[in-house]
Parts: C-alpha cells; structure tokens; sequence
C-alpha cells in the first residue's frame, strides 16, 4: 500500500496527500471554470485506488466519469500528464450512484425523527417560533415512543403534518406542558411542508432508510468505492442539499466507532458548493458543524469542502482543513481583494511564491498546493500543476449508470418503499374515531330533542292551546265589530258614572 497519493507537479517536485494525513480534512477552491471537479475526480479516484471508500455529491454530473475508463482520454490530458511526467492510464473504480430523488442513483432516505428538529427546521426554512412549534413537535413524539405509543414514529412528511395537526387541535393542554403553540406557526409550517413535498423531497424521507454500512463496506479487491451522489436536481433546493450532506456527516460522526490515527482513513466525504451550508446558518448550526469537523477525524473520516472561496467558510471550520488546493481567485472588487489576501495568509510562505500575485495568475488545472506531511505540519505553498484523472472526464453515458445500478445488489434493496404504521396513521384514526363519536352525540342529542317534544305533545292530549281555552278562529271583520261595541258600551258606563255623580260633561253646541 503507497503510503501518499500524487497530486501533480510544482517546481519544487512533486506534489504529494500522506494517506496518514488525510483525515486532517482539506479545502479545494477556485473560482468557477478553474478546474476544482478535475482535483476533486483525482483526488477521489487515487482514494479508491488505494483502498479508501469516498463519498462525494456531483454538482454537474461530470464526477460520474469516474467510473469509466478515460479510454481515449482527451488531448489537453495527454498533454498535462506528458508536460509533468506522470503516467496516464485509462482506468475507472468502483462506484455506487446514489439520489435523494431516486432517479439518477438508488433511492437515499432518512426519517423524519433522524433528521430533527434543527435540521429539519432549516428545511423548511423555519423562524425562531415556527422552530420553536417543531421543537415541541418533536419532544412530544420522543415522549411517546418512550412511553411505547407509535404515535411518536415520525417517519416521513405525512408524519410530520398529522403532529402539527394534532398539535393545533390541541395546543391549550399541549402548552401547559411544553410551551406555548400558537395556530399561526403550526398553519405556516403545514404550508412549507406542503411546498416540500411539491418540490418532491417527501421521496427523501420515509423508509427503508439509508444505512451508512454503505458508505464503509470494504471490497473484497482492496479497492475503496466512490459513493456519487447524484446532485444536480438536489441543489435547486438548497437547504435541502446543505441539510443533508450535514446530517449525513453528523450520523457518521455519532455512529462510527473511534479508531484513532490509522494509517489511511475509513472513509472521504467531499462536501461540493460547500457555501451552501454556510449561508444564513445560525450560530448554533455553525457550532455544530465546527464540533463534527474537528472531532470525526477520530473516527477515521476525513471531510474535504469544495467551494469557490476560502472566504465562504467560516474561520473556525476553516481552521480545521490542514490541506489545501487553491485554485484561481478572480479579485474585480474590493471583497474579491480582501479574499485574495485571506487566501494567501492561509499558506505556509514559500520564498519563491508570491501567492497574493500567482493566485490570481494560475492557469485553469493549476493549483497553489499545501498538505500535511508524514509529521502533521503544513508544506510550503507550491504552485503546482495538477495531474489528469486515469477515470473518464465528463459525464458517464445513462446506459452505463444504468447497468452499474443494476450490478450494486446492495442499493438495489432501497427501491421499493415502505410504509408501516406511524403517527399518520394512528393520530388520523385516533381523529377519526373522535369525529364519529361526536357525530353520534349530536345525532343521539338529536333524537333526544324530538323525544322530549313528542312527550309534551301527548300529555296535552294532542291539542292546541287555543283549542283547551275553547275558542275559535275570527275573522277580520267580527274582530273589528267587537272593537267597536265595546267603545260604545264603554261611552254609555262613562256617562252614568258622571251623572250619578253630579258632573255631567259640557255639550257642544
């Protein structure tokens, strides 16, 4: 086994990653055009060659060549690796093509639960309140699981949606214990569930769900396996994207066993557009993905961030990525400038290298190279001409990609979904049942009033309260007739009581 792998060619010689360095993670930057997918196919491939299992997202789908042969390779190829003295031969590795969509690779799935409510609250792209409501979504499912109810199982969006149902129909009791809820998060987190399921992530969530065994099994060979995730529908949503690739990092860093220093690493994890995750991320994110860097090196796991500046990492995750491929910078503004000169503090000094100046002046496949050595110290800065890939450069034909699907029995297991019992299920029955017994109440309340009605009706013997007083209908005119006799009577009592006593009214005359 080599005990480095062969980046290219610099005037001080050749340019060289110590295996027993690569867990120490690593940044390739560049602008766009300048050649980071080329470094990032070489870097992979030499991985695998020598044992180590990778897993990279393909942004452009040009990472899938790697499973060809560059048979013929192309003539800027032949060049460089004449140019430099590095044999070039056609050659491709074991790859396995993966996709949250399920459409250019084997189907890739997390749950609802695994995800949680941080992760998942940033795919929704979620304020502090609406986070908040998830929070307690979740808490409250953990709750139940430990109390052995299934109601808890959170296994995909639909999942999702019937607890923050069930959280609004019942947010009075619910705050008591754990906060208050209010219907105006719980309403905008359905509809940006609803908008995630539009744009087809409810794919992504449910089971079977991945296992990372995949991303470690070793070969019977000896060769690694470059795990391509196939990204170039996944970063049209970009929390999406960033969320996963961290998920799946902080699964790996929870669930892997310490190793220590090996002499080479388990596993490669190329994290592309790395800016992504970075951008708008609140601090406590940040923190999290700081700790995972600095500490899943231990498990053997080396994390290697592509992106077009250094500036677009935050420096304490920065601080951590001990090899470095710089590819052109363009500085056109003042920002452009001031990351330049970033850039160039970040190196060890060469004397020969000026690199504020040749960072701007690199040709596309070149790159200002500083590694770890067998020692764990930094290299001095090279500008280095980078070697081709022996794996086939651009894309992969469908029919290929196909049959290699078709070969990875192993992926094949994640085709067919499964949907078994969870809190969808069980809270839209529990809903079910509540809605039936209140139906029967209002209908038994129902028949009760007409009861009671019925029984007032047959103790008065069916008739009407006209009718017990014994009298009948009048018409208009009788009615009128009575009005005017009792007037008249009424005149003939008034003038008698006046004459009886002595007060007869005044005539007119």
């Amino acid at each position: 086994m080599a005990e480095t792998i062969d980046i290219g060619l610099a005037p001080e010689g050749v340019q060289s990653l110590a295996l027993k360095r690569a867990n120490r993670h690593g940044l390739i930057a560049g602008a766009t055009g300048t050649g980071k997918t080329v470094t990032l196919q070489v870097l992979a491939e030499a991985f695998a060659r020598e044992g180590v299992n990778v897993f990279a997202a393909d942004i452009k789908g040009d990472l899938s060549g790697c499973a060809a042969p560059g048979d013929p390779p192309p003539a800027w190829a032949t060049a460089r690796a004449a140019e430099i003295n590095m044999p070039l031969t056609p050659e491709a590795q074991p790859a396995a093509f993966w996709d949250v969509y399920g459409e250019l690779g084997h189907p890739v799935r997390t749950t609802v639960t695994e995800m949680g409510p941080v992760l998942m609250g940033r795919v929704l792209e979620a304020t502090d309140a609406q986070e908040g409501a998830l929070t307690i979504a979740f808490r409250l499912a953990d709750d139940w699981l430990n109390e052995g109810k299934n109601e808890g199982l959170l296994l995909d969006l639909n999942d999702l949606r019937a607890l923050l149902t069930y959280l609004s129909e019942n947010s009075e009791d619910i705050g008591k214990k754990y906060g208050l809820v209010t219907p105006q998060s719980i309403a905008a987190l359905q509809r940006k569930v609803l908008q995630l399921e539009m744009d087809g992530a409810d794919r992504f969530f449910g089971e079977p769900a991945f296992k990372l065994e995949e991303l470690t099994r070793a070969r019977p060979d000896g060769k690694g396996t470059i795990n391509v995730l196939a990204s170039e529908r996944l970063v049209q949503s970009p929390r999406l994207y960033s969320a996963f690739l961290l998920w799946l990092m902080s699964e790996l860093w929870e669930q892997l066993p310490e190793v220590g220093d090996l002499d080479k690493p388990k596993l490669v994890f190329f994290f592309d557009e790395a800016h992504l995750l970075f951008r708008d991320a609140p601090k406590e994110l940040i923190n999290k993905v700081e700790q995972v860097v600095r500490l899943i090196r231990s498990k053997g796991v080396g994390i290697y961030f592509v992106t077009q500046s250094p500036a677009d990492i935050p420096e304490t995750v920065l601080a951590q990525l001990g090899n470095r491929f710089q590819h052109a910078l363009r500085a056109y503004t003042p920002t452009d400038q001031k990351a330049v000169r970033a850039a160039a503090q970040s190196f060890r000094a060469n004397e020969n290298v000026d690199v504020a100046k040749e960072i701007q002046e690199l040709n596309v496949g070149e790159a200002l190279v500083s590694t770890l050595d067998a020692k764990g110290a930094p290299t001095p800065v090279a500008r280095t001409k980078v070697r081709p890939p022996n794996s086939q450069v651009g894309p992969i034909l469908p029919a290929q990609r196909a049959a290699l699907m078709k070969a990875n029995t192993a992926g094949r297991a994640y085709e067919k979904a499964v949907d078994r019992v969870s809190a969808h299920e069980i809270l839209g029955k529990r809903a079910a049942q509540l809605a039936d017994a209140e139906a029967r109440e209002e209908a038994q309340a129902a028949r009760d009033k007409e009861a009671a009605k019925a029984a007032r009706t047959r103790s008065t013997g069916g008739a009407t309260p006209r009718a017990r007083s014994g009298g009948s209908r009048t018409t208009p005119l009788e009615r009128q007739g009575g009005r005017v006799a009792s007037g008249v009577f009424n005149t003939i009592v008034r003038e008698l009581m006046r004459g009886i006593l002595g007060t007869p009214s005044r005539r007119r005359r």
